[in-house]
């Protein structure tokens, strides 16, 4: 039986959230996992601007109203009717709570989190901040598969980069992965320069991943160097025809200030693939 067996899915009012809906609907399948979708935005400067014309009496009636609207779109993604099969689907709504807080809570107890890349250009996804996945990524603990918010996915995990690096976060984000690696077909692995690592080579992980039981043919790429490698990680997927990128998120907060590694934040920005992440 696999361990994958519940998926939290963030929804927003964006019509992006049903790719992430059928993606999290797949996975769930392949693992007979349940789906549980969770609607949470916060509050926009736009917002505020259009509370603040109507003076301090209009501000919670219209800020009530536009929430509503976005739940409503939202729930109409949710029930629509080419979703309502299986696997198990929950809906759950954040009400009064901080959107990072309160996904964070939630993914506590769930196996692998379902979230958007930010569109910083799309008006239906403003009530949810540029650094929503990181944040939920370093706050919880727990794996992401990130989906860009552009481009359409047939396949998911049908072919595999692996970013290895000798580090906690890395290997947090194969072990996370095994689930789907497990069902792959061919695998591909590169790791980033690093003269002075002594061991958790290439090697080293195909081995574990065979221990794993995973059946796939692997493929060992040259290293990248640490410099590039965010760029050099989606050229060397688009190359393999992978479907699927697993890699470490590597960052720390400071002074209220979330600081992603250089590879980590080029990823997030520039993703072409989905992306499962773990800090």
């Amino acid at each position: 039986m696999s361990s994958l067996r519940s998926l939290l899915l963030h929804l927003d009012a964006s019509p992006r959230s049903a790719v992430r809906l059928a993606l999290a609907r797949d996975v769930a399948a392949r693992h007979d996992a349940t789906v549980t979708a969770l609607f949470g935005v916060a509050p926009t400067l736009l917002d505020v601007s259009l509370a603040s014309a109507d003076g301090p009496a209009g501000v919670a009636l219209l800020f009530e109203q536009l929430s509503a609207k976005r739940r409503d779109d939202a729930r109409r993604l949710f029930d629509r009717p080419d979703f309502a099969a299986t696997p198990p689907m929950l809906w759950r709504e954040l009400s009064g709570q901080p959107l990072v807080a309160g996904v964070t809570r939630h993914a506590l107890c769930s196996d692998l989190l379902v979230l958007g890349q930010h569109d910083g250009d799309d008006l239906q996804a403003l009530g949810v901040p540029s650094d929503f996945v990181a944040s939920v990524l370093v706050a919880s603990g727990k794996p992401a598969l990130v989906v860009p918010y552009a481009g359409a996915f047939a396949t998911l995990g049908r072919a595999v980069l692996i970013a290895w690096k000798p580090t906690r976060e890395a290997a947090r984000a194969v072990s996370a992965a095994l689930p789907l690696l497990g069902q792959a077909q061919s695998i591909h692995i590169t790791a980033e320069l690093d003269p002075d690592a002594q061991a958790g080579g290439t090697s080293d992980l195909e081995a574990y991943l065979r221990l794993h039981g995973v059946a796939a043919r692997i493929e060992r790429h040259a290293a990248i160097p640490a410099d590039a490698a965010g760029d050099m990680l989606l050229s060397l997927a688009a190359y393999v025809g992978a479907d699927l990128l697993v890699m470490g998120c590597y960052g720390h907060s400071r002074a209220r200030e979330l600081v992603l590694g250089g590879a980590s934040r080029t990823v997030l920005k520039s993703m072409t693939l989905p992306v499962l992440m773990a800090h």
